[in-house]
């Protein structure tokens, strides 16, 4: 079993690095950042569509690049190394997993290629409110292929086409795909810690609305799709982590207190080190998880559990400790450090935080130990 990836992977990482350095520097996260109007970069986002990321995953009969999902792991990891501001996970992890993974023949062949062409934005909704949600808490309901209902915060709900939502006919929770740019359905801004990425409060009042999957099982295939995305949103974490300590190291060795370098510092050396053994034990479960992930493995559960638990501490931690490490001036909004520790909360709050991921994992080892 080789935990690594091969010489063509790397070197799509290398070349991806390549691409967001040059079309993604913080100036151009910060124009989002700055501009209320300005929900993503869209031209960032047509720049990546041509390189083909968006259908890295998707098969070339549903016009993807048929690469899979270790090519989409090291693409995912550059783009949260740059904390990019776009739409890439909603519409990749989510969307597109979820309708490879339960879509029919007709719904794989109608949105699969749009994903691809960068002609679609997705989106997930499920969460309606503070609250655990589950059976007998939703409330979104659908009636005569009618969707009903309020769902907030929806990522990129205010700028996605199609979006995936969870609701309940005749008491039974599904999936369903609602056209997000047609009637009986209103969007409200949500405003988040992180602007540069998009939220808002959808409302939904008799939307048209395609069911994904079996009637009965949405919050199975809720789960299924939330496992892929963990994974796919560690590695995201483990990029922005690791530029995080990069950019503590870089301070630390250029900034000078009494003479010295702050790298020499004792307290400098262990924040840097303890950042270093988070980061590592992250991508460790990262790299696990995507093996779990490419091959289908029964550990999927249990391997995607731990990545998003471990990535989620990581990039918290390694984004506080690049301001504690900037010292007074990493507070300020002249350095870049409180990007990558918006991009942190939001990122850890994503398909559920991660005391709800604590709780799956020890379910699923107490499952996987009775049996």
């Amino acid at each position: 079993m080789n935990f690594d990836f091969s010489d063509d992977q790397k070197f799509l990482k290398a070349e991806a690095r390549k691409f967001l350095d040059a079309n993604c520097p913080t100036a151009r996260v910060r124009g989002v950042l700055d501009a209320p109007d300005k929900a993503y970069d869209a031209a960032l986002w047509k720049g990546v569509v041509a390189q083909g990321w968006l259908g890295a995953a998707i098969p070339e009969e549903h016009g993807g690049l048929g690469l899979g999902h270790l090519e989409l792991c090291v693409i995912a990891e550059e783009l949260g190394r740059a904390v990019a501001p776009i739409p890439f996970a909603s519409t990749v992890y989510f969307l597109a997993e979820a309708v490879m993974l339960a879509g029919d023949d007709a719904q794989k062949a109608d949105i699969l290629p749009k994903i691809a062409a960068g002609e679609l934005i997705g989106a997930i909704a499920t969460s309606e409110g503070p609250g655990a949600l589950g059976p007998t808490t939703l409330k979104a309901s659908v009636a005569g292929g009618k969707l009903s209902g309020v769902k907030i915060p929806v990522t990129d709900g205010d700028i996605a086409d199609l979006c995936l939502v969870l609701a309940k006919e005749n008491g039974q929770p599904g999936l369903y795909l609602v056209d997000l740019t047609g009637a009986g359905v209103t969007r409200e801004a949500v405003k988040t810690l992180d602007p540069t990425r998009d939220a808002a409060r959808l409302i939904f009042d008799a939307a048209p609305a395609q069911r994904l999957g079996p009637t009965g099982e949405g919050f199975a295939l809720l789960e299924q799709i939330n496992d892929r995305a963990a994974i796919l949103l560690s590695f995201e974490q483990c990029g922005g982590a690791d530029r995080c300590l990069e950019m503590a190291k870089a301070y630390a060795l250029e900034r000078y207190a009494f003479g010295r370098v702050i790298a020499s510092y004792q307290a400098i050396k262990h924040k840097l080190a303890d950042m270093y053994v988070k980061n590592e034990l992250a991508r460790s479960n990262a790299y696990y998880g995507a093996w779990a992930l490419n091959t289908n493995a029964p550990e999927l559960p249990v391997a995607a559990s731990a990545a998003r638990i471990a990535a989620s501490e990581a990039f918290w931690f390694a984004s506080k400790e690049n301001i504690q490490t900037h010292g007074g001036i990493g507070f300020t909004w002249e350095m870049d450090c409180h990007l990558f520790y918006r991009r942190s909360r939001q990122l850890s709050l994503v398909a559920g935080a991660p005391r709800v991921w604590k709780e799956r994992l020890v379910s699923q080892l107490e499952r996987r130990n009775a049996a």
